[in-house]
């Protein structure tokens, strides 16, 4: 989903926005990537996406490159020189499994989801 829209705070400040839904990682894993990105150059975080462990810096970046594209074919702006302004990982529905175990008892195994927005400004000539 792509959406784009002024900031709510008075600035005319474009926000370019893409958001990912129902992604099959945990909330907890997928911040600790959102948060080594947030305020980050573009490029700055694509270099750091691209070299990191994280099986949810994959996930990171392809929100990152949608919200990028958003911005070049719906707002002619360069997708190249925005900065992340904001990225949030908000905890989508669990889906809730069980596991046998011994003497014929089940424990519970809870598939967490996660939702992942992120919103790119251009950054701002000084």
């Amino acid at each position: 989903m792509a959406t784009a829209g002024k900031t709510g705070d008075g600035t005319d400040e474009v926000l370019v926005r893409a958001t990912a839904r129902f992604v099959r990682v945990s909330p907890r894993k997928v911040r600790l990537v959102a948060d080594q990105v947030r305020g980050k150059h573009i490029d700055d975080a694509r270099a750091l996406l691209s070299f990191s462990p994280r099986s949810a810096a994959g996930e990171v970046s392809k929100v990152i490159e949608s919200a990028a594209a958003n911005a070049e074919a719906n707002h002619d702006l360069i997708g190249d020189e925005m900065i992340v302004r904001e990225i949030r990982v908000d905890e989508g529905p669990t889906i809730k499994r069980f596991r046998p175990r011994a003497m014929g008892r089940a424990t519970p195994i809870n598939k967490r989801t996660c939702h992942i927005s992120v919103a790119l400004a251009p950054e701002e000539e000084e």
